[in-house]
């Protein structure tokens, strides 16, 4: 059967919140750090229960979008509220768990590996990429570039090709899972120490001792808030 002729569906309450939200934002022009109408506000306005803005509040703290302080409201984190469609947030939901597993059974490998067999020169870009990345947090951003070249440094540090071409064929599911745990409050400054405990064992060639800062590590980039999301029952 062509995609056309698939099943109809209807919006789910809450994602007709999540666009009446973002034209909101858009309409009276708020920004970064501007706060959100309180939900007992938005629930009246919008003629919806507080249950269905919660539900949307909570997709756009997923994305990383908006920031929900307790007892403080909700502020934006950024100058817009161009949420990801919800199915798209469902499909990635179902397959992070696949894709952390994998991680941290060639990641630790990979650490051990690096371990022993690493070269000045790889040593040399392991540090390079934790420099970046810490430059890239201290200017308020969220590391991902200098997370990706340090993940990539230890995978060239192992020099195994066959696990090289294990991480590259799941390259786009690793981008996935990285930008979705960098996005986590406090996540940045963590995984840059996480990943200076990694590199201090590769660097005294401690290949256990660096196996398990790995592991640790991908555990921590486990804990999203994206799998603690409920989509809803008609999801």
């Amino acid at each position: 059967m062509s995609d056309a002729l698939r099943p109809m569906t209807r919006p789910r309450l809450y994602e007709q919140v999540l666009d009446r939200l973002r034209r909101h934002v858009a309409d009276v022009d708020l920004r970064a750090g501007d706060r959100l109408p309180p939900e007992r506000e938005l629930a009246g306005r919008l003629g919806v229960s507080r249950a269905s803005v919660k539900q949307a509040i909570v997709v756009l703290e997923v994305q990383g979008l908006v920031e929900v302080r307790h007892g403080g409201g909700t502020y934006l984190v950024r100058d817009s509220l161009d949420a990801e469609p919800v199915e798209r947030l469902v499909e990635r939901k179902r397959r992070l768990p696949d894709v952390l597993e994998a991680r941290e059974a060639l990641e630790t490998k990979l650490a051990e590996l690096a371990a022993e067999r690493r070269t000045a020169e790889d040593l040399t870009a392991m540090w390079a990429a934790l420099d970046h990345m810490a430059a890239e947090i201290e200017a308020g951003d969220h590391g991902v570039e200098g997370d990706r070249l340090f993940h990539a440094a230890v995978t060239a540090a192992a020099h195994s090709g066959l696990l090289a071409e294990f991480m590259r064929s799941i390259a786009e599911q690793i981008t996935e899972s990285r930008n979705e745990s960098l996005r986590q409050p406090g996540r940045p400054q963590r995984s840059l120490a996480q990943h200076r405990a990694i590199l201090e064992a590769i660097e005294a060639q401690r290949g256990k001792a660096a196996a398990t800062a790995m592991r640790r590590h991908v555990r921590t980039v486990a804990k999203v808030r994206l799998l603690d999301w409920d989509p809803g029952d008609d999801a």
